[in-house]
Order: C-alpha cells, then sequence, then structure tokens
C-alpha cells in the first residue's frame, strides 16, 4: 500500500499544567496556534511572563490538602449540597474590590451566586446566594467531565469500527458495503481517521462497488442533527453530537494574500467540495471582516463554496472558522472518502445510513485518544459538541444503546447521587451548558470540586482545567496578577451569563474552591468582579478599603468628570494658540 500524505493534516495542541517560571514561558510559547485541524474557542494571543511570579504547583499542593483530609478522618467525598447550606461563622459580605465591579456593571448582589472555601473543609467561608439554581454556561462541562472520568476512567477509548458483507476479488475490488459504526468519539480529526482508512486498504481492498453505510445506532435519532442554541447556524459551537462526528463538523478557511492574489486553503479535506475563489487581493489596511462563503449544493452530491469580494494584503494569513453548512453523515462520508482517495482508493458507489448487518465481517478498529486527553480539549477550550458527545456516551455505556439525553440525565445523576452528593436543584440538558434549561446552585459545584479533588480522577480533572493568564479560555485574562498562573478556572459565557469555579493556590500555600455564578442583563460587564474575586482569594481574602464608585456617573458635574476643560479653560488655551501663532508669523 503507497504512504499516506498527511502534510496537510493537522494536529491539535496540547499544554501540561506550569510548575516553575520557566515551564510556565515554555507553555506559553506552546500555546500559540501551531498548526490546529480545527480549534474552537481556543485563545492565541501570547503573554510576556517576565515578571511573573513563581506559580505554586496547584495539582501537587490540592492532592496534599485531599490527603490531610484523609487523614483527619473525613469521608472521601464532600459532603452532600442539602447538608452544607451554610449556617455560623459564614461570611455573606463580598469584597470591596468585587462590589465596585458589580456596581460599575450595573449587577446587583441578588444576582450572583458566590461560594469560597478551603479544600477539604466541610463549610463555606464565603456563601452568597449559595443554593440559588443559576444558569452555569459552561462551567456544567465540570459535571459532565468528572463524571466522565469517574464513571469510564481516564484510560477510556471510544471505537470506529469498519464491517464488510461482500468478498473482495483478486484486483482488489471490494464486492459489497463497507459500514462504519461510530460510538461517539469526540476526537475523530483526520489523523484519527486515517488510521481506520489504513487498516481498511490493508486489507487489500483498492475499489469500493458497494455503499458507504454508516451506523449511527450508538445516539437516539432524537439527540442529532438538532436546530442551534441561538439561530447562528454557522457558528462552531453549535455543531450538536453525532456518533460519528468528523473533525467537529466543521471547517477552517484559512486565506493567503500576495502579490499573485488570495488562496484559500480549508481543513479538513473532504471529498465533494470545490472551492470558487472570486476574491480580489488590494494594497492597504485591513478592514477587520473576512470574507463569508456562499455554500451551493449541487449535483452528485457536489458542494461549492464561493467566496467574493476584497481583501487587503495588510490582512495577512487570516482563518474563518464555521460550521460545515450539511449533516453530519454527508461530512463524515465526505471526510472519509477524502482520505480513501488519498490512501488511493476508489469509490464507486453511494452513501446510506443502515446497522451492520449480525454476519459482516470486521475490517479494523480504530480507539480514540485517551478520555483524559479529550477532557482536557473540553474544559481547556470549552468545546461544546465533544462535551456533548461525552454526556451522550455515559447514557449509552450505562443506560445501553441508543443513548438519549434522559438516559445520560440519569446515568450521570445516579454516579453523583451514589458519590454523596445531592443536587435536587441540578437540571441536566445537553451537559455542556449550552442552554437555558440547566441549572444548578454554586454550592452544588463547590461540592462537586470538593469530591473530584479526592477522587482517584484528581489529577487529569484539575490538569484540564484552564489556567489563568497561561492557557485556554483564561489565557488572556489576569496576566501578570498575584493569581496568574496560580489557578485553574473554567469559565463559563452566555448572554446575560457569566461564571467561573475552580481552584486557587493562594500566596500563603493554600488551596481553595473558587465558584461564582452571574445570571443578569449585565453580566457581561461584570468580569472584572469575576477577575478582583480571584486575585482576592489568592492574597488570602485580606480585609479592604472601601472603594467609593460613583452611582451616577454619567450625571456628574461636568467639572467633576475626568479630563473635562472648564470655559475658563478653553478660553485661555485658545489666547495661547493665538499668541503662538503670531510668534510663528513674526519668524
Amino acid at each position: 500500500m503507497p504512504p499516506v500524505s498527511l502534510s496537510r493534516i493537522r494536529t491539535l495542541f496540547r499544554l501540561s499544567t506550569p510548575r516553575t517560571p520557566s515551564a510556565t514561558r515554555a507553555a506559553k510559547a506552546a500555546a500559540k496556534p501551531a498548526a490546529a485541524t480545527v480549534i474552537v474557542a481556543a485563545a492565541t494571543v501570547g503573554v510576556d511572563a517576565r515578571r511573573r511570579r513563581a506559580p505554586r504547583p496547584l495539582a501537587l499542593a490540592l492532592a496534599c490538602a485531599a490527603l490531610t483530609t484523609a487523614f483527619a478522618g473525613a469521608p472521601a467525598h464532600a459532603q452532600p449540597a442539602g447538608a452544607r447550606v451554610p449556617t455560623v461563622n459564614v461570611s455573606t459580605v463580598l469584597p470591596p474590590s468585587v462590589m465596585a465591579g458589580l456596581e460599575r456593571a450595573h449587577v446587583p448582589l441578588s444576582s450572583v451566586s458566590v461560594v469560597i472555601e478551603k479544600v477539604g473543609d466541610r463549610q463555606p467561608s464565603v456563601a452568597v446566594n449559595a443554593g440559588q439554581p443559576m444558569m452555569p454556561a459552561s462551567t456544567m462541562k465540570l459535571v459532565t467531565t468528572w463524571s466522565g472520568l469517574s464513571m469510564l476512567g481516564p484510560d477510556y477509548r471510544w471505537k470506529t469500527s469498519a464491517y464488510t458483507d461482500g468478498d473482495v476479488d483478486a484486483s482488489g475490488t471490494l464486492h459489497g458495503n463497507l459500514y462504519i459504526k461510530g460510538t461517539g468519539d469526540p476526537k475523530l480529526v483526520p489523523e484519527e481517521l486515517i488510521d481506520l482508512v489504513q487498516k481498511v486498504r490493508a486489507t487489500g481492498i483498492v475499489r469500493i462497488e458497494g455503499s458507504l453505510v454508516l451506523d449511527k445506532s450508538e445516539f437516539d435519532a432524537s439527540t442529532r442533527d438538532l436546530p442551534s442554541f441561538d439561530g447562528d447556524n454557522n457558528a462552531p459551537y453549535n455543531v450538536g453530537p453525532d456518533p460519528l462526528m468528523y473533525a467537529f463538523k466543521a471547517l477552517s478557511f484559512t486565506f493567503s494574500p500576495s502579490r499573485e492574489g488570495v488562496s484559500i486553503d480549508v481543513v479538513p479535506p473532504v471529498a465533494q467540495w470545490q472551492i470558487d475563489n472570486q476574491i480580489r487581493e488590494r494594497g492597504g489596511k485591513c478592514g477587520g471582516l473576512l470574507p463569508s462563503p456562499q455554500v451551493t449544493p449541487g449535483a452528485n452530491g457536489v458542494v461549492t463554496a464561493s467566496f467574493a469580494g476584497n481583501y487587503a494584503l495588510g490582512c495577512g494569513d487570516r482563518t474563518l472558522n464555521m460550521a460545515a453548512p450539511v449533516d453530519h453523515s454527508t461530512f463524515f462520508a465526505d471526510g472519509f472518502l477524502a482520505l480513501w482517495q488519498q490512501a488511493g482508493g476508489t469509490f464507486a458507489g453511494t452513501t446510506r445510513e443502515g446497522v451492520v448487518p449480525p454476519r459482516a465481517r470486521l475490517l479494523g478498529v480504530h480507539q480514540s485518544p485517551p478520555l483524559a486527553d479529550v477532557v482536557h480539549d473540553i474544559n481547556k477550550f470549552s468545546n461544546n459538541v465533544m462535551a456533548r458527545n461525552l454526556f451522550l456516551t455515559l447514557g449509552a455505556v450505562e443506560e445501553k444503546p441508543p443513548a438519549t439525553t434522559a438516559k445520560a440525565s440519569t446515568a450521570v445523576t445516579t454516579f453523583l447521587r451514589k458519590s454523596g452528593l445531592n443536587m435536587p436543584e441540578l437540571v441536566l440538558d445537553n451537559g455542556c451548558g449550552l442552554s437555558r434549561e440547566e441549572h444548578i446552585s454554586a454550592l452544588s459545584l463547590a461540592s462537586l470540586l470538593q469530591a473530584a479533588n479526592a477522587s482517584p480522577v484528581a489529577q487529569p480533572f484539575i490538569d484540564s482545567l484552564p489556567i489563568a493568564g497561561v492557557d485556554g479560555t483564561m489565557r488572556n485574562r489576569l496576566n501578570n496578577a498575584g493569581v496568574d498562573g496560580n489557578a485553574h478556572i473554567k469559565t463559563g459565557t452566555l448572554r446575560d451569563v457569566r461564571a467561573i469555579a475552580g481552584y486557587v493556590a493562594t500566596q500563603n500555600g493554600e488551596s481553595w474552591i473558587v465558584v461564582s455564578l452571574i445570571n443578569d442583563p449585565h453580566a457581561e460587564a461584570a468580569r472584572a468582579a469575576h477577575d478582583a474575586l480571584l486575585e482576592w482569594v489568592y492574597q488570602g481574602m485580606p480585609e479592604e478599603k472601601p472603594v467609593y464608585v460613583d452611582p451616577h456617573p454619567k450625571r456628574a458635574p461636568k467639572a467633576a468628570r475626568a479630563g473635562h476643560v472648564t470655559k475658563a479653560e478653553k478660553t485661555s488655551q485658545a489666547a495661547e494658540r493665538k499668541a503662538t501663532k503670531k510668534q510663528r508669523s513674526a519668524h
């Protein structure tokens, strides 16, 4: 079999937790986008780490805290949320720096839910609206990923298998169908799927005369090809789950300008796709907007993506990420056949969905990367569709296929209850937080973080969380602050929702859990309040001086506004300009 060229197949990068200042700088350098297949919501801007404080080895600190708790005779899991409602010696007051951030954002305290507690403790130290059900946005991924690691194990792997019901003749022609059965691999990107293609080619098959049949029976049809969350069908974050999800069902178009014109490269490679490039190169500065394709289905399954308009040389290389405007089955088939052709194979049949017949012969099996790697990508980059596939997998494994959202919800809530985490307010919808239906309280999330830290899967779970100022969705936050490099924090963002949840290693050597959920029309403006909260915990929660916030900044007297020039000052400045002009004329 001829070697398969992988020159245009790109791999996702992975970061490790920093342990020293040099390791932190190395992590920042590694975080720069090298050549990702598809990276959804990943940060790409570098950070100057020259003045960084030495990051505390957070995961190690948390592990030590868990051991201390265990030797003290405390239970292995956190107390049920219902048994941990704050009573005495619990502060319900947030520091002035945080309150000032909320006031500037016009977010009332009634819209905020906060829990701060030391790792290993059984009561919070700070609790504000702690038991109130809140929309958690992507912090709900903490529930899904810890449940997945605990229920399936960090080394769990999804299988994608190839079968046939036909025979192969001496020329390498398969007289029969090729079946591909998926089980929900969340990371079936080109560099993974090529493994299955090579295994099929290794059986001697060169030409397929029958159909390419996709077995998607692992997930119920009700879970697939759902409408988008917010109506934006082109947004990669809106891609729904599927047993045969290929490359997140997303396309990356890279524009590269030169004096000869603008070239367009597409990743991943897909058969039946054509690029109609009518973009004109022009000089000047970059306007910022990228051309969007007009996608047109054609005859025989061919899809044309047409690009038109002007592209400035000053833009340099830019990439447009978008959800593929076809269903999962079409996208998988196009991706598989592109790799099949690249491997020297030909295909003369059609594509359809179906079930592998009982007497079909196994040709090859591809195993996904381990679950720990998948969870790393889910939490670092807040990948919604990967989380949704994992969520449904829990339903398929625990409740038997075909998986439904109801089966997945039952599997997760049953596991949590058996782990001592009773969360009566918990509502699960898709397991990724991209929902207005999902709810959880800050107290329940804190309980889960306590249990996760004391569990056998603490290390891969904590390592998967974004590090403040270093990587993932926290890469461009709190840079050069004290907490920079010293907190593993999962973020959450929806319209009217902002959330943070995770662990902070303080400057005095302690480890704390911090959860803050904001549900308010002005939540978007409250990011500074969350950053101030994390920095305050890192500093050891010291007493702070009051911070004055003008309740009516727009109504303040003109003379009191920063930069305001009075009428007398304007007259004086005009006189000075006139005098200067006369002096220049005299010379």
